[in-house]
């Protein structure tokens, strides 16, 4: 990060009690520039109120009560939408399961300094680096992704991973309110707007672990999401609309 600039770790969750305790430190102390923001969707297994509890103990560490079981997309937007109200140099994307470990979070500061975008690779130059996936879940993944390079053009290994790194004018160059994925789709349709304003995407390796604890959020409502918004995104492209 240049100096003086802070980042923003926006962290969604539900149902992620297992996990928070541990977590918070860990991505803490990353740097000391590093801040994080959870947000919660009102989660039934307390975990809104772990966050509330961590919170009175960690000046670095704020938290976002949402209604309810609202989508992953909504979360990051409300996120992104509270990072820019402040004085936030970079924010991150990050998933609360462990599946995106901490410590690639230097990494993910080193990259930025020469791009706008940092895409944190499970599949960079063609590699599978995940872990504890069964196969028909990692055929699916990696299929997308192919699917997703061949229809928007963007030339990057993994355009569905949710390990991510903005500098503030990218979401600051975005008409946040227009973005309409809310599933994993999210993440390609913020990497696509990224490019298609031209601004830099670099890709940087990390190795992806299946959550030990709690349950994935994926179903076929997140698939079927996926595979209409990538020829919407194209559509988008062609007519000047993204």
């Amino acid at each position: 990060m240049r100096e003086g600039g802070r980042g923003l770790v926006v962290i969604p969750t539900y149902n992620e009690v297992a996990n928070l305790t541990n977590l918070v430190p860990q991505v803490l102390a990353q740097d000391p520039r590093l801040d994080i923001l959870i947000v919660d969707d009102n989660s039934p297994d307390g975990t809104g109120q772990l966050a509330e509890a961590l919170r009175q103990q960690e000046p670095r560490l704020s938290v976002i009560h949402r209604e309810g079981k609202l989508g992953l997309g909504t979360a990051y937007i409300a996120g992104f939408r509270w990072a820019l109200e402040r004085d936030y140099a970079f924010v991150f994307e990050m998933d609360a399961d462990f599946s995106h470990d901490p410590v690639y979070l230097k990494d993910f500061l080193k990259a930025i300094a020469g791009a706008d975008l940092v895409l944190g690779s499970r599949y960079l130059g063609g590699r599978v680096a995940v872990a504890n996936w069964p196969m028909a879940r990692l055929m699916l993944s990696y299929s997308a992704n192919i699917y997703a390079r061949w229809v928007t053009g963007l030339r990057v290994w993994d355009l569905t991973g949710g390990f991510k790194c903005f500098r503030r004018r990218v979401l600051e160059a975005m008409d946040l309110s227009q973005v309409r994925s809310n599933g994993y789709a999210f993440q390609i349709e913020m990497s696509v707007r990224a490019w298609r304003k031209g601004f830099v995407l670099k890709e940087i390796p990390i190795v992806f672990v299946d959550r030990t604890e709690g349950s994935s959020k994926m179903n076929g409502a997140i698939v079927r999401e996926a595979v209409w918004m990538v020829p919407r995104l194209r559509l988008m492209a062609w007519f000047g609309r993204i």
